[in-house]
């Protein structure tokens, strides 16, 4: 499988550049795999995971909104957070899904039901990545 260049960027640091066999991310309109020699796209990111193919492995990344941008043999995502199993607070992240929950499950009149969802599912999202195996020590940046 060829090879192309993935750049992962927020607001904080680079997060990820490297070259990749394929990625696949959750754009607004569903899943989509960047492979070598795609045409040219960008598109918003939903939550979800970013799942990186390199050297025969796959390394999979939480990460909330952004875009994804592919030109060339490029692919450049922009996120607001990025982040590997092993750096997700677990303890924090199921906090804020139950108070989530909890604000969701007692609507009243001040909350804001889209931002009570949307903490639900970055929540969600980072609790599902969590679980997934560590990486090898090239990864542990």
């Amino acid at each position: 499988m060829s090879n192309f260049h993935l750049d992962i960027v927020t607001p904080d640091k680079p997060f990820f550049s490297d070259e990749v066999e394929m990625v696949i991310v959750r754009g607004i309109e569903g899943d989509m795999a960047i492979l070598k020699g795609r045409a040219p796209v960008t598109t918003p990111l939903k939550i979800g995971k970013v799942r990186i193919f390199q050297n025969g492995e796959e390394k999979v990344a939480a990460v909330v909104d952004g875009y994804i941008s592919v030109v060339d043999d490029k692919t450049t995502i922009v996120t607001e957070t990025a982040e590997w199993p092993q750096e997700i607070d677990v303890k924090r992240a199921e906090e804020a899904k139950e108070r989530a929950e909890e604000l969701l499950k007692n609507r009243r009149d001040s909350i804001d039901v889209k931002r009570a969802e949307l903490a639900l599912q970055r929540a969600i999202n980072r609790l599902e990545v969590s679980k997934l195996k560590k990486f090898d020590e090239k990864f542990d940046e």
